[in-house]
């Protein structure tokens, strides 16, 4: 089983930017996308085999997630927790028999980290929603998770640390969520491998590969025995992000 997650960075013009094309040519049985940007009427787009869940933003033109499935989920959910975190369309969950599946848009501290108290709201309550469905059976979350979790994980550390994504707080529930019991996939299969999944569009960021690895797929620990691969396809482009990917054993 193939699952891809990918910020799209608005879907309407990554249409515009060969999404279509990469989908196909990739095959995957789910495809998670991040920061949508539209609401379901919004584009009109052929992806033959696929149940299609979405989840706006309540502002237009505004964050939002969706789940591409050629597996119908058992059930789908949206959001979580209290109304404090339903209504940027950020997180949806499709359950199906071996596993809940996470796609997810995490907040960013934004400059300044203006907006760090509620990110560190959002990391405590998503933890204990992710170890709720976890007790009920393993978890795969996933995602533009807006938080660079080590070192390794991104070019320039020093400059950037205390900033958003590099900032001790944030990195730090990063961690309490591993030792909850959750693997990173990525960093589990490749604890050396220099890779990442962002890049700012200014500087000439990619072409120099000053990057950062901010996306993620994540299991419950009982599940790394299932995976096959985890991958960062930074040669896909369309967006300021690039697709990840993970390929479970049947």
């Amino acid at each position: 089983m193939k699952l891809i997650s990918w910020n799209v960075n608005g879907l309407r013009a990554c249409l515009g930017k060969g999404f279509l094309d990469f989908a196909a040519a990739e095959d995957a049985d789910v495809l998670c996308l991040q920061e949508t940007k539209m609401q379901p009427e919004q584009a009109e787009f052929d992806l033959p085999g696929y149940h299609r869940f979405w989840n706006s933003a309540d502002k237009k033109g505004y964050s939002g997630t969706a789940i591409f499935t050629r597996r119908e989920p058992l059930q789908v959910r949206y959001d979580f927790g209290g109304d404090l975190h339903r209504h940027e369309g950020r997180l949806i969950t499709a359950e199906y028999p071996a596993f809940f599946l996470v796609c997810c848009y995490t907040p960013n501290a934004q400059d300044e980290l203006k907006r760090i108290d509620y990110r560190m709201q959002w990391e405590d309550d998503l933890r204990e929603y992710l170890l709720t469905l976890d007790r009920e059976k393993p978890v795969i979350y996933c995602g533009d998770l807006n938080v660079a979790h080590e070192e390794i994980d991104l070019k320039n550390p020093g400059p950037n640390r205390g900033h958003a994504g590099f900032s001790d707080q944030e990195r730090a529930k990063m961690t309490t969520l591993l030792q909850s019991g959750f693997c990173d996939t990525f960093r589990t299969l490749y604890p050396d491998t220099v890779k990442y999944s962002w890049w700012s569009y200014r500087f000439r960021a990619r072409e120099k590969n000053a990057g950062w690895r901010i996306d993620y797929f994540i299991v419950s620990a009982r599940l790394m025995d299932r995976v096959a691969d985890a991958r960062i396809l930074n040669d896909v482009y369309g967006s300021d992000h690039c697709p990840v990917a993970l390929v479970l054993k049947d």
